[in-house]
Parts: structure tokens; sequence; C-alpha cells
């Protein structure tokens, strides 16, 4: 497996892909002309010869994939009308020349409903759009999104940021995307990826190489970002090989939480884990265990005597934990201990009013893995709002200021490590935003910890996991669901990556 099919390409990225493409000898008429093929492929496949199509033109470069495929689509015998509402801008010489070798004059862009189409093919603004559309190009986005026309969008739909996923003004509602070499962010994040449809990735002959000279921080959250490093139970092993974690319980109303995270734990795969307990927690936490160890824990001194036991390597504290002074004592003994530490909610929010002495606590100790788990309220209160980031470049920001990994969750979750590198995964459900979810997950960072995968990795991977959970339990789930679905999960990513791993590795890939 390769991260770089996993690898995003922001906007200057991309065109600087393009421009050591065409550097190394593939003319930028060739990408161009590679690209409006690959959309008119895509257009052509499910519409009806008779089908009136309008490709929407714009000035750019975007515009010129536009024009190629109107001329491809016209050559299979399709009715196609481009409408546009200036030319190619002189700047943009293979849109020209696209325009015309298109060979007949664009229909003003408003006029682009008179031949009632059934597909419109959306290639007024790509990926760098940086700024608001307006005046008549919103008002015909508007009125495309109104009509019940397919919609296939060239590069990303227009109007989405495609560093950002952010709506500029207005975005085009498209069906399909068609974009070229890499995803970009935008088609990730939200809301921009509401306005995508299904993104399909076309091959204009970029080489894979150039993303070695791209300095790429950006990924897609899928098992090739990190599937190398999965830890899959060895014939030879048992469970010692597989870790120990630990998981820190509330008190005697608040236990409920902590068990969902064990139980992620286990699931995930630790060899064992174990259930930190108040003493006036155990008698319940021992009502509802089995699989999972229940130890006695009498606050920080109790927690520091079970992790000095050094094959206890990973801990997560902070569900339903409490947001005073004792969950503040807990966490300095978690991360003093040398267990790779996950602190999720109330481990994160006791430290809303002094941040800097969390940060400070992780940085006392820098070699030891310290995931964070923020949702976007605990983000607030430990890093600060600021509208103008983006929410990768808000996660990169923390990630730095904390030391740590951090996991900001949502239905865009991104893990963003202190170096700049982050992860954007874009399979959970709607219906895993639910009361203990979050939980689930911290179990399964802290799981995958404990087996030894680095934090980058552990957490990326234990968000893909969860949001395959969400999809496998289904619409109604609980958080309960999710811990027990984690087997077919993990069933199916076992095959994946035993499939990645025996594969013959295309030359093509390393050049």
């Amino acid at each position: 497996m390769t991260r770089r099919s996993s690898a995003l390409l922001t906007p200057l990225a991309m065109a600087e892909a393009d421009r050591l493409t065409i550097a190394a000898g593939t003319p930028g008429a060739v990408l161009m002309h590679r690209a409006g093929v690959a959309i008119a492929d895509v257009v052509a496949r499910a519409t009806p010869l008779g089908t009136r199509i309008v490709v929407l033109c714009g000035p750019g470069n975007n515009g010129g994939d536009g024009y190629v495929a109107a001329k491809v689509l016209r050559e299979r015998g399709f009715g196609v009308t481009v409408a546009a509402s200036a030319p190619p801008r002189a700047q943009a010489g293979d849109a020209v020349a696209a325009a015309e070798a298109w060979g007949r004059a664009a229909v003003p862009l408003a006029d682009w409903a008179a031949v009632r189409p059934g597909v419109v093919v959306d290639a007024l603004y790509g990926a760098g759009l940086s700024r608001a559309i307006t005046g008549v190009e919103a008002e015909v986005i508007t009125a495309v999104n109104a009509s019940g026309c397919r919609v296939v969008a060239a590069d990303i739909a227009s109007g989405v940021d495609g560093a950002t996923g952010a709506v500029r003004g207005v975005a085009m509602m498209a069906r399909e995307t068609v974009t070229f070499f890499r995803r970009k962010p935008g088609h990730l994040l939200m809301p921009g990826r509401l306005h995508g449809g299904t993104v399909r990735v076309a091959d204009i002959g970029i080489r894979p190489a150039v993303l070695d000279r791209l300095a790429i921080r950006d990924f897609a959250n899928d098992p090739a970002l990190w599937g190398d490093a999965f830890p899959l139970p060895r014939a030879d092993g048992h469970k010692y090989h597989r870790g120990h974690a630990v998981v820190v319980s509330g008190g005697l109303a608040r236990t409920g939480a902590a068990r969902l995270a064990a139980r992620g734990a286990l699931r995930a795969g630790a060899g064992l884990v174990t259930l930190a307990s108040p003493p006036e927690a155990l008698a319940v936490n021992a009502s509802h265990l089995t699989a999972i160890m229940l130890e006695r824990m009498d606050g920080p001194s109790g927690l520091a005597a079970s992790l000095a036991d050094r094959r206890r390597n990973a801990v997560c504290l902070g569900p339903a934990l409490g947001t005073g002074e004792a969950t503040r004592a807990l966490v300095a003994e978690a991360l003093a201990s040398g267990a790779a530490t996950v602190i999720d909610a109330d481990g994160l929010t006791a430290f809303a009013a002094d941040p800097a002495a969390l940060f400070a606590g992780i940085r006392a100790w820098p070699d030891r893995p310290v995931v964070l788990t923020p949702h976007a309220g605990e983000f607030v209160r430990l890093f600060g709002a600021d509208p103008g980031l983006a929410k990768p470049d808000a996660a990169r920001r923390a990630a730095a200021l904390a030391g740590a990994a951090v996991i900001l969750k949502g239905p865009d979750t991104v893990v963003a490590m202190p170096d700049g590198t982050v992860s954007i995964a874009a399979n959970a459900p709607p219906w895993l935003a639910t009361a203990g979810s979050g939980d689930v997950l911290a179990g399964i960072v802290t799981g995958l910890l404990a087996q030894g995968m680095a934090p980058f990795a552990a957490a990326s991977a234990a968000v893909w996991l969860h949001g395959e959970a969400g999809q496998a339990a289904g619409l109604g789930l609980i958080a309960e669901d999710l811990p027990e679905v984690l087997p077919r999960v993990l069933g199916m990513l076992a095959g994946r990556l035993a499939e990645a791993r025996d594969a013959v590795v295309d030359p093509a890939d390393d050049d």
C-alpha cells in the first residue's frame, strides 16, 4: 500500500504538479484534452443519446476543460450547447485554443436553460476559486440547483474552495465530480463535500512521483495511508504481544462512558484492558464487566501505581471523569507514567481555564505518545476560535501548540500532528453523532496505541474504523453497537490489507 494514493492536493499543490509535468515535456494542452475527455466519459456513461447537454464554461482553464468536453460529446453524437459569460482570458492560452477548437459561439450564460437540458456540465470555476461568486453566475448556479438537471462538475463544484471546502457565495450542487490526478481537501471537508456528489479521480498523465516534490501534508483518511502499520494478530502471538490498555472510570453515577471506551479498546485488538475504578464505583462496574478486568484506583496515586507496571502501555482518561482538580491530577499522572495517553472529554474540559498547563504537561514528556480528542466545543475551549482558519489549519495549529496529535471530531474529522501532517475522514455517517460515540472512538485509539501504532497512524485508523463501524451498524445505532460491529469491520479491513500486501507493485507508481 502507498500513501501516495491518499494524498490530497491543495490548489497551489495541484498547480505545481501541472507545472512540473509540463516542464517534463507534457504540454498543457495535452493535460487539458485528457481532462476534457475524462469529463465527457462520465457524462456519456449515463446519458442517453438525444439528451440535451449544456456546458457552462468559465474564463479560465476549468472552462477550457469544459470546451474540450463539449467538443468530444458533440463528436459522440450528443446535442451540446456551450454557455459562457465571457470568452477565455488571454492568459489562459490552452483554454483559448480549446474554445477555438469547439468552433461555435457560446450562448450567454444567463440563457443556459433555453435548450431545456437534461445534463449540465459545470466548468465555471475549479478548485482555485478565491472570491465569492456573485451576479449572473450566482443566479445561474442557483437556477441550475433548482432545475433538477443532472450536474457533472469539472474538478470541483463551482463555488467551493478546493483548499478549505468553504462555499464562496453560492455553490453548485453536483451529482458527480470529475477531478484530476488527486482529490482536493475541499472534496472531503464540509460543506464542500455536500456539493460534489460522487467524486471520480481521472488519470490525465501526471506521474505519481511528482508528489514527492510537493511536500504534501494533507491526506485522505483511508487504509492506504496507515494500513502498512496496522497491527494484525500474528500466528505466534499472544495477548501480551498486543498491549495492555487502562481506561479510567468516573464516579458512581458516571461509569458508562469509561466502559464504552474500554470495550472499544478491547475490540480494537488490545490484548488486555483494565478499567481503573474509584472505590465507590467498583460494584457498579463489576456488574457490567466480563472480558474487561477491573481494578481499584484510589485517586492519582492509585493511577500512578497501576501504570507503574510498564506492560500497561496505554491509558485513556476523560470520559465522564469530571472537570475539576482531581481530573487534572489524574492527567498529570498519566502523562508522567510513560504510557501512551489518550485525553478525551472531561480530561480536556478540566483544563479549559488553563490550557497552557495541559500543554506544558504534555511537553514535559516529549517522548510520550499523546492524542487529544476534542469535539468542536472542547476544541474552542482549549485552543480558541479563529474563523479565518480552515479546519485542517486550525487542527495543525492546535497540534503544534499542544505538542500532541489532535483529533478534531465532526462529520469531516481531521487528525493533525505537530509537524503539520493531517488526515481528513469522509466515511462517518450522520447517525454516528450520538451520545457515547466519542467515548468508543477514544477507546479504539487507545487500543491501537497499546498495540504499538504511532499516534498519527493510530488516530487516523481509529477514526476510519469508527466511521466504518457506524456505517455497518446503520441508522438507529447507539454507542453500544459500535464495539459489537468492529469485528465485522476489522475482518473486512484485514482482507483488504492482505490483498494489498500480496499485490504486485505497479512500476508506474514509483517512477
